[in-house]
């Protein structure tokens, strides 16, 4: 096997293919800032149209439909990965779904001018069921082009391009910058820009040399590719480890899902992989990066925008350390360390919003004492 080098061209179709993860971490984080104003929107759209008198519980309800309706969307689109890679590719996916960001973030660009709240919603759904498609596309395209040595550190440049988006979603969401009463539209509707500029760069970007191969049988293609892509003359033995992966693909049974939690052989990777996903789901992190403007809020921060940015920052920063981290420690020993820190970080805050509440509790108590005192 050659030697892989670290090419012009395969920065640079990994850096198109990021993109995706950028806009999943943006539309993550863009709808934590404005928070207030988009509720005031809300509020003051249900008046005009519905000349309904302000209802604090169908606010609610309605800020946090526009919220999650983006994580039902990206569950829809996480299961639909499937039905483009196989039959568009895995480039041509990202360059077809990137009509749903430009329809989402037309929506939510516009729902103000609108005055429609269904318009908000709606955006919000698309541009969750793009950002879940992406989710799949993305890894399996970095994984596919990208050297076997270099394959863990250049799969962490999706997580960092998600954390990155995070973070200039809450910087754009400044009041200095997009987060005013006029601006905020445009806010949401930004991810339009990256799609675009995403569409435009990817017919440079090569298709997979997997998808090639085993998709559409073009061995010399595939074998272009990886030379270009890898800088090593010599890749037979690259394509001829994917051909057998292929053949030992094709002899065995596809299996159902029952199957994979009663067949002894997958029962280990099929608890390894929901564990994981597990882990960082509930880790505590999902309501830091949707409603930690309103927590920070409530701590008593003065400017709780900046405490947010505060927490993005770190969360792109060790995200670079892993990055160098990731092929020397090993996954499962970075993994392990992290959930001890969640873990323990989790308690903290517990414990410190325990104090804060039993405070409270206690000023209220002094202020009622004082008051029969005085009565008496």
């Amino acid at each position: 096997m050659g030697t892989h080098k670290v090419t012009a061209p395969l920065i640079f179709a990994i850096s198109i293919a990021t993109i995706g993860s950028f806009q999943f971490g943006y539309n993550t984080g863009v709808i934590n800032a404005p928070e207030m104003i988009i509720k005031d929107f809300l509020n003051n759209t249900l008046n005009n149209t519905h000349n309904n008198p302000r209802d604090e519980v169908l606010l609610t309800s309605l800020w946090s439909l526009a919220v999650a309706i983006f994580s039902v969307g990206g569950m829809i689109g996480s299961f639909s990965v499937g039905l483009f890679v196989n039959r568009f590719g895995r480039r041509n996916s990202m360059l077809i779904v990137n009509l749903l960001a430009v329809a989402g973030g037309c929506l939510m660009g516009f729902c103000k001018i609108a005055k429609s709240v269904e318009m908000l919603i709606l955006g919000r759904l698309i541009i969750g069921l793009f950002c879940g498609l992406c989710t799949g596309f993305v890894p399996m395209y970095i994984g596919e082009i990208s050297p076997t040595a270099l394959r863990g550190a250049f799969g962490t440049l999706n997580q960092l391009g998600i954390v990155v988006g995070i973070l200039v979603a809450q910087i754009f969401g400044l009041k200095v910058i997009l987060g005013t009463e006029e601006l905020w539209p445009l806010l949401l509707g930004f991810t339009i820009i990256p799609a675009i500029l995403q569409s435009a760069a990817l017919p440079f970007c090569p298709e997979s040399p997997r998808f090639l191969l085993i998709n559409r049988k073009e061995e010399e293609n595939a074998k272009d590719i990886l030379q270009r892509l890898w800088g090593t003359p010599d890749v037979t033995q690259d394509i001829q480890e994917m051909k057998d992966e292929s053949a030992r693909m094709a002899q065995e049974k596809q299996p159902t899902v029952l199957e994979l939690f009663r067949s002894p052989s997958y029962q280990q990777p099929i608890i390894i992989s929901i564990m994981l996903q597990l882990s960082q789901q509930l880790s505590g992190i999902n309501a830091v990066f949707y409603y930690s403007t309103g927590i920070f809020k409530d701590a008593g921060v003065e400017e709780p925008i900046y405490a947010t940015i505060g927490a993005g920052v770190v969360n792109t920063i060790f995200t670079v350390v892993s990055l160098f981290l990731v092929e020397r420690a090993g996954r499962r020993t970075l993994h392990m360390i992290g959930l001890g820190g969640m873990a323990f970080c989790s308690i903290l805050m517990t414990i410190s919003l325990l104090l804060k509440v039993s405070a409270l509790g206690g000023k209220e108590g002094g202020r009622g004492e004082a008051g029969r005192r005085g009565y008496r």
